[in-house]
């Protein structure tokens, strides 16, 4: 028998101590096949989808017509997705609403036959188109002009008496012409040059085109708007940041405080000018006028200052703004017409609905 070398010995020892580590039964691993592969792939795809998909309660009604109800949760999210609709993210800016002022009493004055006027504005020139003269070609009636106040310019001296730096303001509101005439003046007087960075927000257009009496039109920052405060509240908002003043006179409406106040900005409201009773002492009388025409409440007093002793028996006194009517009974007088009103929010509407229910006989 032949000898078993070295290597051949180490040969034997290694095979027994695997058959002693083998088990029992061999366990075969066969490798998977990339076409068995894809359609476990497949089959586990599909049992995820069958376990996330909501239960369907399916219920036959006929055979014949085969009709399928589909499951209540799919009916109660599309329900739900109809009566949430998608709305457009959109910052909605606050309103700015102001209180609206009280009612004012008419009197019931009979409304005998109108035949005179006076409107107290300065006489419009000969071309230019007024209401109050279209007015007079409607009824057949005499329109006649005169202004009962005056507009009288503070001095720099008493302007400086108010402690106001214009340079201070980054910005100016002007509400009329003649706030842009003594807003100048007074920067003259003091000689304050207005920089070029100076921004203007003006109540209408043609306050805003008059500016070119004083500067550049186009090199500087002006804004607009269509006759009220209200108007400009986008653009005074897109710049809080400035400091604004407001030329205004001794009798400056309360309405355009109360809006800045309400967009809560930084402003300074100075008296630039003052508004007095113009000297009527060439009218006589007043008994002749049928209706005369108030616009500010220092005209009422102006018509108290020259006529003391006036008695309004016949004359009906149309007032408008709540002040103008306010002044009106607060110095003993019959408020007979008011504008503006919900029917008419013009004077000459308002005069013309009274003239035509007085003169209608």
């Amino acid at each position: 028998m032949p000898l078993k070398t070295n290597a051949a010995k180490k040969k034997a020892a290694k095979n027994q101590s695997k058959k002693k580590l083998k088990p029992s039964k061999a366990l075969t691993i066969k490798k998977a096949t990339p076409k068995k592969k894809a359609i476990v792939k497949k089959a586990v795809k599909k049992a995820i989808k069958k376990a996330l998909a909501p239960k369907k309660a399916i219920k036959i009604v006929s055979k014949k017509e085969k009709i399928v109800i589909v499951d209540k949760l799919a009916k109660e999210s599309i329900e739900k997705a109809q009566s949430l609709k998608r709305t457009r993210k959109t910052q909605k800016k606050p309103i700015v609403t102001l209180p609206p002022p009280p009612k004012v009493e008419v009197s019931n004055y009979p409304k005998n036959k109108v035949k005179n006027i006076l409107v107290s504005q300065p006489k419009p020139a000969e071309n230019e188109k007024n209401p109050y003269l279209e007015l007079a070609k409607r009824h057949p009636i005499n329109v006649n002009f005169r202004q009962f106040i005056r507009v009288q310019g503070l001095t720099a001296q008493e302007f400086r008496l108010q402690r106001v730096d214009i340079l201070e303001h980054g910005a100016v509101i002007l509400t009329s012409k003649l706030a842009v005439d003594h807003y100048f003046r007074i920067c003259n007087e003091m000689r304050v040059t207005v920089p070029e960075s100076m921004k203007y927000f003006c109540i209408n257009e043609q306050t805003a085109y008059y500016l070119q009496k004083y500067i550049q039109y186009r090199k500087r920052k002006i804004f607009f708007g269509h006759g009220t405060i209200i108007d400009l509240v986008d653009v005074i908002r897109k710049n809080k940041n400035e400091k604004f003043l407001l030329p205004a006179s001794d009798v400056q409406k309360e309405q355009i405080v109360d809006f800045l106040d309400e967009v809560k900005i930084s402003f300074t409201k100075a008296t630039f000018y003052k508004t007095v009773a113009a000297d009527l002492s060439d009218i006589k009388t007043l008994a002749d006028i049928d209706i005369l025409v108030f616009f500010t409440p220092v005209g009422i007093k102006s018509l108290k200052h020259n006529f003391p002793n006036f008695k309004q028996g016949n004359t009906r006194i149309a007032a408008f703004g709540y002040s103008t009517a306010q002044t009106v009974q607060a110095l003993g007088y019959r408020l007979d017409i008011f504008a503006p009103n919900p029917q008419n929010p013009s004077m000459t509407g308002a005069l013309d609905a009274y003239i035509k229910e007085a003169n209608k006989r």
